[in-house]
């Protein structure tokens, strides 16, 4: 767990950096956000390793942040505040990195699983974005954000 959250701290002062680079935003102004940002994760990655059941850390991660940033929450407008002080990109942008240099050390395990993984991933990121796409446009013509 102790490396863990030295990734994740890593990756939030990167996305300081990028923030402030990239977007203008000072790293004070965009600290409180990325703390938070920080916390909601190390909470779910703690969540996952220790509830009894499995349960992916993406989707604790996912429904911490959703709970903190819905008005049954107490303070949810200041967390939201905060938080978007932070532009998504600044923030994909070093976990990215750190996904491709993980995938890296597992080069080999991956070339086991020969041609059909790319047709298998081809698949489902089509489906993906496919799904995506259609409930975009579906909620965009409910609310009537479509010219």
């Amino acid at each position: 767990m102790k490396q863990k959250v030295l990734i994740v701290a890593l990756i939030g002062a990167i996305a300081l950096i990028g923030n402030w680079i990239g977007y203008k935003v000072s790293p004070l102004q965009a600290l409180p956000g990325i703390l938070i940002i920080l916390a909601v994760t190390l909470l779910g990655l703690g969540l996952t390793r220790f509830l009894p059941f499995k349960f992916p850390a993406v989707a604790w991660i996912s429904l911490l942040a959703l709970l903190i940033t819905s008005p049954v929450f107490p303070g949810h407008t200041s967390f939201a505040k905060m938080t978007e002080q932070i532009n998504f990109m600044a923030l994909a942008t070093p976990i990215l990195a750190y996904a491709g240099l993980s995938f890296g050390k597992d080069i080999q395990e991956f070339k086991k699983l020969g041609w059909r993984i790319v047709a298998i991933s081809l698949v489902v990121y089509t489906g993906t974005f496919l799904f995506a796409a259609t409930f975009a446009e579906i909620t965009f013509r409910l609310t009537g954000k479509v010219h």
